[in-house]
């Protein structure tokens, strides 16, 4: 599969069409943000963001961006680099790390977005990713974000920017008390 760069540089329409619903002005989680599209086009849209990603290169391009806390880390490897902390917005696309799906539910502010777009099974029908461990089994978002409310999921067939088989989430972490219980 051939992906042109100017589509991976992109901003995906999924995640533009949900940062509205994201505080003015908020702390936004950039989880595995590559090239850092995402945290580019939040930042214009005057949000905080933390960019976090392995790739210590990618990380550096993104050091002049204002707004942008960029950050190299293993999420996979590594100790969760965000301990405590709450997020107005949590921000995925295309990395799937199970262990952190419910990591990233908690570090969801209250009236916090999760807004997350993966690859699923039947992708490795179209090319990469092809091993299991990176594809979404069916629903397997809507459970991860089980005791938020959803305010769109899809699991589909898309031919833009290439053939991929996808599931996309977007749910808000309901009002919480100061305890941290739904209020």
């Amino acid at each position: 599969m051939v992906v042109h760069r100017h589509a991976v540089e992109t901003p995906s329409a999924w995640v533009l069409r949900f940062a509205p619903f994201i505080r003015a002005g908020g702390r936004v989680l950039d989880l595995a943000c590559g090239s850092g599209r995402h945290a580019r086009a939040l930042s214009a849209l005057g949000f905080e963001v933390d960019a976090v990603d392995c790739d210590a290169l990618a990380i550096e391009r993104l050091s002049d961006v204002p707004r942008v806390r960029a950050r190299v880390a293993d999420l996979e490897a590594g100790t969760w680099p965000f301990p405590g902390a709450h997020f107005d917005a949590v921000v995925v696309t295309n990395y799937l790390h199970r262990p952190l799906l419910p990591i990233l539910v908690e570090s969801l502010a209250a009236d916090g977005v999760l807004i997350y777009e993966t690859f699923a099974r039947g992708n490795e029908r179209y090319g990469r990713p092809s091993n299991p461990r990176f594809l979404l089994e069916p629903g397997e978002l809507l459970r991860a974000a089980s005791g938020l409310r959803v305010l769109a999921y899809e699991s589909l067939y898309q031919s833009t920017p290439g053939p991929a088989m996808v599931q996309r989430i977007a749910a808000v972490q309901e009002g919480l008390s100061a305890a941290g219980e739904a209020g």
